[in-house]
């Protein structure tokens, strides 16, 4: 009988903490949910702006048959679009917003989120001299992006072909979008 309770006492106990450790973590998670979506809508905002500047930005509905890496695309009031890609990249998802004006041109793109290794893709998406400047290389660009490797004209980031490729496509998949929505 000794040993039946040496065995459960620690389990009623670790039983407790858990119980109490996962009270703690729904109370967390209840008193910032609302905080959380109002920052990750913010910076939604910001990255629009930074890619096609409007006053106000309307959803499209792309029904079911939208490509699978195109997350959601906006029109944007006075014209053009911006449209969110997810993309893979050599460390996992990158997702960004890209600009797209009524002539079908790139405006910008800007990295929402990416977990690329640091110093090499996440440049990509710092807004440093050299994440500007490559991220600057998109703007104007029409029809098929790629990188010098591939016979485009953007100068992929050193050491980070995949990223630059993985953006590029993006970038190519937004425009594409845009031009079936004419």
């Amino acid at each position: 009988m000794k040993k039946a309770i040496d065995f459960i006492k620690p389990a009623v106990i670790l039983l407790l903490v858990a119980a109490v450790v996962a009270l703690v973590l729904g109370l967390v998670d209840m008193m910032t949910r609302d905080r959380i979506a109002d920052i990750a809508e913010q910076t939604k905002t910001n990255a629009m702006k930074a890619v096609l500047d409007a006053e106000s930005y309307e959803q499209i509905d792309l029904g079911a048959e939208a490509p699978a890496d195109i997350d959601e695309a906006y029109a944007a009031e006075g014209g053009g679009w911006v449209v969110q890609v997810t993309e893979t990249g050599s460390q996992g998802a990158i997702t960004m917003m890209v600009g797209v004006d009524a002539d079908l041109a790139c405006t910008g793109i800007s990295v929402t989120t990416s977990s690329e290794t640091a110093g090499l893709g996440a440049i990509a998406s710092q807004a440093s001299a050299a994440g500007d400047a490559f991220r600057g290389q998109f703007v104007g660009q029409s029809g098929t992006v790629a990188v010098t490797k591939d016979g485009g004209q953007i100068n992929a980031l050193t050491g980070a072909t995949i990223t630059s490729r993985a953006i590029s496509t993006g970038v190519t998949s937004a425009l594409a979008l845009c031009e079936t929505l004419g």
